[in-house]
Formats: structure tokens, C-alpha cells, sequence
């Protein structure tokens, strides 16, 4: 499975999984991530995640709608 990179910027240690769902446009606005993530399995580092605020670090890998992301720095 092809892993889609997601940087973060050089001055941030994470990212929210709820800002990753709007960068790569899953989402319109952050409001939205609690009724996605509700609704929309999402699994990070192969666990099922609900929480919209989940810090993902480097090397995290985040399965959404059959794609995998995986945050880089």
C-alpha cells in the first residue's frame, strides 16, 4: 500500500489527527472531525482511533479511507 507523506512544519513536534483530516481535505472544517470520527473508522499505528485531538508524530501511520499517511518531519 502506497504511504502518502504529510509533513509538519520544522518548528512543530505533532500535528491533531483533526489537522490532518482538514490538510488533506477528508474534512471541511475542524467542527466536523468528532461527527467523521464517529462515523468513519480511522486507525493510527493499526489501532482504532476516535479522539480528533490524537497528536501524531513522526512516523506515525494513519489508515483512512484506504489510504495510509504517514506524518514526516
Amino acid at each position: 500500500m502506497t504511504k502518502i507523506q504529510v509533513k509538519i512544519r520544522s518548528d512543530e513536534d505533532y500535528i491533531t489527527l483533526n489537522v490532518l483530516l482538514k490538510i488533506e481535505d477528508i474534512i471541511e472544517t475542524g467542527g466536523m472531525a468528532k461527527s467523521y470520527l464517529a462515523s468513519n473508522p480511522v486507525k493510527v499505528n493499526d489501532v482504532l482511533e476516535d479522539r480528533r485531538g490524537r497528536k501524531l508524530y513522526p512516523g506515525d501511520l494513519i489508515e483512512i479511507e484506504g489510504k495510509v499517511y504517514e506524518i514526516v518531519k
